[in-house]
């Protein structure tokens, strides 16, 4: 397993799991305990996926000791401002099982998001969680952040898949000093990434699924990638990514792929605001 060093120093995996859209917990238990019995050590969550109690009770039982795993979670829209957030904190950790958290993420860029940052800041001196971060922020918000408080973010989890490939951006954020985390490595499936015929070509000359080839250009971007599934057969495919490479030719190749903007929702609508803003937990 390879491991992206935060600006910090804090040792992240660079291929992790996610559990989005697992809200079932006897399937996500399930899951997180085949990722973590193929090897995987990082797990993502949220508390929007209502499915910390399961991911906590996964790592209960996996019998892997806490310093060999790397937790994330992620704090809504609803649970922002200082005090929520910090009463957020002790729910998540409660919920998983832990004491600390190894990367706690602001997951929208909307509501009292300074008033959260603040909170987080405050855990993050405090030693209860190992580095801090952003999910979905745009570039303006970013450095915004950046610019007016003490800590900057160490990570920012955001859609990045080879037709949103943000390329840009990420040299804009190693240059912050931040982490590119992907989202929806795979886009989903949208625009037949499975069947794509340049993908497809490059998997057939690896002997290896276009899956495999996705995560691995991701990999030699140094984006971190948290993929998805339910198949212990898929999440040990998409474990087994670094024992090949691609080459500078078709590394670009890829690069053509790129649309420049989200197959999912621009966060810069007022659209998405409204629509995120109105999700809310079961609190």
């Amino acid at each position: 397993m390879l491991n992206v060093t935060l600006s910090n120093g804090v040792q992240m995996p660079q291929l992790g799991f996610g559990v989005f859209q697992v809200p079932e917990p006897k399937d996500c238990q399930q899951a997180v305990e085949s990722a973590i019995e193929i090897g995987y050590r990082s797990i993502d969550t949220a508390a929007s996926y209502f499915n910390e109690a399961a991911v906590g009770d996964a790592i209960k039982v996996s019998g892997v000791s806490r310093d060999e795993l790397f937790i994330t979670t992620k704090l809504w829209i609803e649970q922002a401002g200082e005090n929520e957030t910090l009463k957020a904190f002790d729910k998540a950790v409660a919920k998983l099982g832990l004491d600390y958290l190894d990367l706690f993420l602001i997951h929208q860029p909307f509501g009292d998001y300074y008033g959260a940052w603040r909170a987080m800041e405050r855990l993050y001196k405090e030693g209860r969680i190992r580095a801090i971060g952003v999910s979905n922020f745009y570039p303006d918000r970013l450095v915004d952040l950046i610019l007016h408080n003490e800590v900057a973010p160490h990570v920012n989890q955001i859609e990045t898949h080879p037709f949103f490939q943000r390329s840009d951006y990420q040299g804009l954020m190693t240059e912050r000093g931040v982490q590119i985390e992907s989202w929806a490595p795979f886009a989903e499936g949208r625009n037949d990434l499975f069947t794509n015929e340049l993908l497809s070509s490059i998997a057939s000359s690896h002997s290896r699924s276009v899956a495999q080839i996705v995560l691995r250009w991701l990999i030699q971007r140094g984006v971190v990638v948290i993929p998805k599934s339910v198949t212990p057969s898929r999440m040990a495919e998409n474990f087994n990514v670094f024992d090949f490479a691609l080459s500078e030719n078709e590394m670009e190749s890829i690069s053509t792929l790129d649309g420049g903007e989200s197959l999912f929702f621009d966060h810069r609508t007022a659209e998405a605001a409204q629509w995120l803003g109105e999700r809310k937990l079961e609190l």
